[in-house]
């Protein structure tokens, strides 16, 4: 099993805890279910032992609060209305742009990388190439500096 880093992420169990926060987005936008009854079920009923609980709520509870502005925000960036993208892409887009903005001890890179990962095990064929344009474009954007600097080899 992989030790977490110095500085105290676990890179697996986040990546988990995105993938669980991207089911639990996903569920709340096709049920309309309160956030919190969405949370306790996936609490409860999946197998969040080996996922960051602590990441993945804040990450559900992140996109709930919020959702307009995260929408308002990724509109700029989208060929269309958000309510046209693929609910799996409108989803992994929610959780990267409330991550890219409000979640800036994460470096951008990470997030664009767990959000193509992520659709790409769950969303549609070309879905990927969509969620990565976008993020992308939002990641130039709100994080002028960082996506600016130059790469450490």
């Amino acid at each position: 099993m992989k030790h977490p880093r110095l500085d105290g992420v676990d890179p697996q169990a986040r990546s988990r805890a995105r993938r669980r926060a991207l089911q639990a987005v996903y569920a709340w936008q096709m049920s309309n279910t309160a956030i919190t009854k969405v949370i306790d079920q996936f609490r409860n009923e999946q197998d969040m032992e080996i996922a960051d609980v602590e990441y993945f709520e804040d990450l559900v509870r992140g996109v709930h609060t919020h959702l307009a502005s995260l929408d308002e925000a990724l509109a700029v960036f989208l060929d269309r209305e958000i309510d046209q993208v693929d609910p799996i892409e409108r989803a992994v887009l929610r959780i990267a742009a409330y991550e890219l903005r409000h979640r800036i001890d994460v470096p951008y890179r990470v997030i664009i990388n767990e959000a193509i990962e992520t659709t790409k095990r769950f969303g549609s064929e070309h879905g990927h190439t969509f969620v990565n344009g976008v993020l992308d474009h939002a990641a130039a954007d709100w994080r002028t500096a960082e996506a600016q600097a130059p790469r450490r080899s």
